[in-house]
């Protein structure tokens, strides 16, 4: 269901509302409650869930491929055979046929029975003119029905490579639809959530619906599909210092993890880590989450190990979508430690 279509009202009345909130005056505390469930967010988390769900359906549709591909590939292999198969007796068969032309002034076969001398030998030649005879005719039966078989065999193949290139076809349909709700989703969500840094008022959590999932280890990585981009410690020019976390390069709206149990000590959107969360855990450490698109969790909340707290984005001082996570012995920056090791001794290896 696309909000934009069947409610125009309510999406104008909402943008107004979210107008009027944004232009508030703020101290970039989150505000309990707001945006729960029904605003454009919420809409824009639901698109974005739709699309991973065609997402998997494109993955799945890609392993059946493969599948028929395969079959395609060994049905080829058969004919290969069976061509090769055909050749040979095609050879049998020109060589049985010169066998039947044995004599020395070149008359065939049946001349020289007619032309014995006696019956025994009249007998004899009988017998081979039936046995040439026999042979022959079941090599002709033999090369007809390979080539009846081949020709079915070929137009097998060719309804196996048709339907292959036919899924081929509604796979790249599918994937295109895909990318396109991808790409709407992800800037709509990254439009909000640049509004609210630049207002540095937060619009509040979108309840997404929590995965059924069961960890073994009570520590997560913070987002479960990634590539590792600036680690903890690194230089360059776009940090005063060192920088203080490890980046997880991850599309707009990436769902963004608990690492473990916890209580969330601050939401805020505004300043050079744009939309971030931090959760207080047990041992005296703090986590924090940079650089969002959308939060799912008020302050004051508490959370399980593997719980989405919210989506990843590029907000605030960013070069690119991406998740920057940190590890602190205060709620607050110059604390950090390194994240890698700090999971890894967890028995979360990234």
């Amino acid at each position: 269901m696309r909000l934009t279509r069947r409610h125009p009202l309510l999406v104008t009345v909402l943008l107004c509302a979210l107008a009027v909130l944004a232009a508030r005056p703020s101290d970039g505390a989150h505000a309990p409650g707001h945006g729960s469930g029904t605003g454009v967010s919420a809409e824009v988390a639901r698109l974005y869930e739709e699309a991973a769900a065609a997402t998997r359906q494109y993955q799945a549709g890609q392993r059946a491929a493969g599948k028929q591909r395969a079959e395609a590939q060994r049905l080829e292999k058969l004919l290969d055979r069976e061509r090769r198969e055909i050749a040979v007796l095609r050879k049998d068969l020109g060589r049985l046929a010169r066998s039947q032309y044995r004599s020395g002034g070149g008359l065939p076969l049946t001349a020289h029975m007619i032309l014995a001398d006696d019956p025994e030998e009249l007998m004899r030649g009988q017998r081979v003119f039936s046995q040439a005879n026999l042979a022959l005719d079941n090599a002709l039966e033999k090369s007809a029905r390979a080539e009846s078989r081949l020709a079915r065999d070929e137009a097998r193949a060719a309804a196996a490579w048709k339907k292959l290139e036919e899924r081929n076809q509604q796979l790249a349909d599918l994937k295109r639809d895909i990318e396109q709700r991808l790409e709407t989703a992800r800037w709509k969500l990254q439009g909000q959530a640049d509004a609210s840094v630049t207002a540095g008022s937060c619009r509040g959590a979108v309840r997404l619906d929590q995965p059924r999932t069961h960890f073994a280890n009570p520590w997560v990585a913070p987002v479960e599909t990634y590539e590792l981009s600036a680690s903890y410690g690194s230089g360059g020019a776009r940090w005063a210092n060192r920088h203080t976390g490890q980046d997880f390069a991850v599309p707009i709206g990436t769902p963004v993890r608990a690492v473990g149990t916890g209580k969330v000590v601050k939401v805020s959107c505004g300043g050079a880590f744009g939309i971030e969360i931090v959760i207080e855990h047990a041992g005296g450490y703090y986590t924090q989450y940079a650089h969002l698109a959308s939060v799912a969790v008020d302050q004051g909340e508490h959370v399980t190990p593997g719980q989405w707290i919210g989506q990843s984005g590029t907000s605030g001082n960013s070069t690119g979508p991406h998740l920057h996570f940190e590890v602190r012995v205060t709620p607050e920056m110059g604390s950090a430690v390194n994240p890698v090791s700090w999971l890894a001794q967890r028995g979360v290896p990234l």
